[in-house]
């Protein structure tokens, strides 16, 4: 404990003392609204301070967690130890080539719209997709025939011993939900500050009808409520949800989670689910779609926090 009063010490002579929160239940900050409670909470605001948080914690030996909408994760009930950022650094901009620069917290889905709005063109298919682009980049975040590997050129990362560097897109070596930064282990993983992503000129009007069209179907298919999105990545052969429904398990309930009714490859957090429930739900979807079809269901979502 000695590491987190002397870090709390530090922060507050360099004046987050009003922001910091302590024993923070972290439902408050991810989708699902499941989580306990992180020793210690920050936002960053910008990315000087979200380097300067990462030092101090890495400094005083408290481990950090980086998170942006909370939106792809499954936090423990007992929480996570240490620090954990929540990254609000939101900052973008197109240059005239079409090269959009943006921070790592700035959100997905209002990018997409945004440069849509503008006639930049090579994001309307991310339009509703929830979270910030540092998630989306980390996970090859993808919808309606688009993909970050797409589009991404490069990125700037932070590395474990505080080295900032800049890497290409052939570095993230991009795969199926899947990217050499989300292969890392979290405690391991570079940060990611800043990306560039390659637009072109296209019709703003044009454009504006794609990413109505977009929202509007993700409206239809996506059940609303407290989820992470999709549970598991798609087989080679079938989607994960085609798999679950056919093996019966729409409308299984552990606890508070439940499989959705409108979609098998959501699980819901219908009140008051632990994550406990949820990983049983995923455990138990894994082994019945296993001994029925022998298809291994692979997790795209993260497990993050004191699991033990």
């Amino acid at each position: 404990m000695r590491g987190l009063e002397q870090l709390r010490k530090e922060l507050a002579e360099r004046g987050y003392s009003l922001r910091l929160l302590v024993d923070e239940p972290l439902s408050r900050h991810t989708s699902f609204a499941i989580g306990g409670p992180a020793d210690l909470l920050l936002s960053a605001r910008e990315p000087g301070e979200l380097r300067e948080l990462v030092e101090l914690a890495r400094a005083n030996r408290v481990s950090v967690l980086v998170i942006g909408g909370g939106t792809n994760i499954l936090v423990a009930d007992k929480g996570v130890r240490g620090l954990v950022i929540v990254n609000e650094c939101r900052g973008h901009a197109v240059n005239q080539d079409g090269m959009l620069v943006a921070q790592s917290g700035a959100l997905t889905s209002r990018l997409a719209r945004k440069t849509c709005a503008h006639g930049w063109a090579g994001l309307a298919w991310a339009a509703g997709i929830p979270g910030t682009v540092g998630g989306a980049v980390v996970g090859n975040a993808g919808a309606y025939g688009g993909c970050m590997a797409d589009v991404v050129r490069w990125v700037t990362l932070m590395q474990a011993d505080g080295t900032v560097s800049r890497v290409g897109a052939d570095w993230l070596d991009y795969g199926y939900r899947a990217s050499a930064l989300k292969a890392c282990q979290h405690e391991h993983r570079p940060i990611v500050l800043e990306v560039g992503i390659q637009l072109r000129p296209g019709d703003a009007e044009e454009l504006a009808r794609k990413v109505e069209q977009i929202v509007g179907q993700r409206r239809v298919q996506t059940p609303q409520g407290h989820c992470a999105g999709s549970v598991f990545k798609r087989t080679l052969q079938y989607p994960a949800g085609f798999l679950i429904e056919q093996a019966g398990l729409k409308g299984k309930r552990i606890g508070g989670a439940e499989i959705s009714e409108k979609h098998a490859n959501y699980v819901m957090n219908t009140g008051g689910a632990t994550a406990a429930d949820v990983r049983a739900l995923i455990e138990l979807v894994q082994g019945k779609v296993l001994a029925d079809f022998g298809e291994r269901l692979e997790i795209e979502i993260e497990f993050v926090g004191e699991w033990s």
